[in-house]
């Protein structure tokens, strides 16, 4: 056998074993599964799911300008804005969830857009992301270092679980697998309970629902699904799945939570129908020009919380992992800038540090501003 046919039998041989591995390690159930079944059933019976995947309410392009999808996959990998991360740990609170007064309403922001709630007497958990790393391989999405000052150990029983879509910094395998025997209902968009179902909850426990929906698990709490301007997929495949915002109702208060969300004309129409709220959490960062449609740029989110008559504005996605090109502290800069003059109060807390939502005084230091000092100072 010539050296040159031992060769290219060596390279095929690597070719397999590399398919093989691949193969193999993207059946790890992290990845989960395609809706199928009953599941899939819904997902075609809505009218957002033409043509095999589901489509946003306005003409979405997920990328914007010249930009191709490889080079845009590039300049995430290779981008050298040495700004991307913070320069120390940040700043965070740990209080004792468990031990909160459990007839206060309050929301605690647990970093990016994970977030602890107590509302009419319930508590809520939306989009947690316990681990330090939310992609599909290790090191491909870290968290940054302090954002994780909580584990699923530190909730306490929830009653209901909220999953805006399935994209990896919003929907965790270890933390769903971790809080399945505290969590009493799952909420999520059609198609995403495949998920959990597959990761060992029952049936009985997942509630799936379509855009401008509302559903009443809970006696005194009423959970709106609502539209969101984004897409959907674990890895190659996309929109097979339904992305989501939510609106939360009691008696007393009105909370609207964005998901991952570009702006579009459903935030003045959620704000007409709904008449407002105390409080609205969106989507301020991972921004790009090449992607300006699938999430807000700050200004964005500014004219957002106004079209929905918010009375306070609670900036997420930020602070915890870095996916788009802009300095990790740049949103919190700009949203400040674009937040002067407006009809909300703008809400800054640390991760962790309680938003009591009867206390209308309460305000919060700009605290990324001392974290992004110690960046100059170290370049004197």
């Amino acid at each position: 056998m010539s050296k040159l046919r031992r060769a290219g039998i060596v390279v095929l041989l690597l070719v397999g074993i590399c398919i093989a591995g691949g193969y193999a390690y993207l059946q790890q159930p992290k990845f989960g599964a395609l809706p199928a079944g009953v599941r899939l059933q819904a997902v075609e019976r809505s009218p957002h799911y033409v043509d095999g995947e589901f489509h946003n309410l306005v003409d979405t392009p997920m990328r914007t300008g010249d930009s191709g999808f490889a080079s845009n996959v590039l300049s995430m990998l290779l981008d050298r804005n040495p700004n991307l991360k913070p320069p120390v740990a940040l700043p965070s609170v740990r209080v004792d969830l468990k031990a909160l007064p459990p007839d206060q309403d309050v929301v605690i922001w647990l970093g990016h857009s994970s977030y602890f709630l107590q509302l009419g007497g319930k508590r809520i958990l939306i989009d947690p992301v316990f681990s330090i790393n939310a992609g599909p391989f290790p090191g491909t999405n870290v968290a940054f270092d302090g954002t994780t000052p909580y584990s699923a150990e530190d909730m306490p029983a929830i009653d209901v679980l909220l999953i805006t879509h399935d994209h990896w910094d919003h929907l965790d395998y270890p933390t769903a697998r971790a809080m399945m025997a505290k969590v009493r209902h799952v909420v999520v968009g059609l198609g995403v309970g495949t998920y959990f179902e597959g990761w060992g909850y029952s049936r009985d426990r997942i509630h799936e629902a379509d855009w401008n929906t509302t559903l009443t698990l809970e006696p005194g709490l009423d959970i709106h699904v609502l539209p969101a301007r984004h897409y959907s997929g674990r890895m190659f495949t996309l929109n097979k799945t339904l992305w989501v915002g939510y609106a939360l109702q009691t008696p007393t208060r009105r909370l609207f939570f964005s998901g991952d969300s570009g702006y579009g004309p459903h935030f003045p129409d959620i704000g007409k129908r709904f008449g407002g709220f105390d409080l609205v959490a969106l989507d301020s960062g991972q921004y790009d020009p090449r992607w300006a449609y699938i999430h807000m740029f700050p200004e964005e989110v500014a004219q957002a919380a106004q079209d929905l008559g918010a009375q306070a504005l609670l900036p997420g996605h930020i602070g915890r992992f870095s996916i788009a090109a802009h300095d990790w502290n740049e949103p919190f800069d700009r949203i400040v800038k674009a937040s002067a003059g407006r009809p909300y109060t703008l809400l800054t807390p640390r991760i962790g540090e309680p938003v009591i939502l009867a206390n209308k005084t309460q305000r919060f230091s700009q605290w990324w501003e001392g974290v992004a000092c110690v960046s100059l100072l170290k370049k004197m």
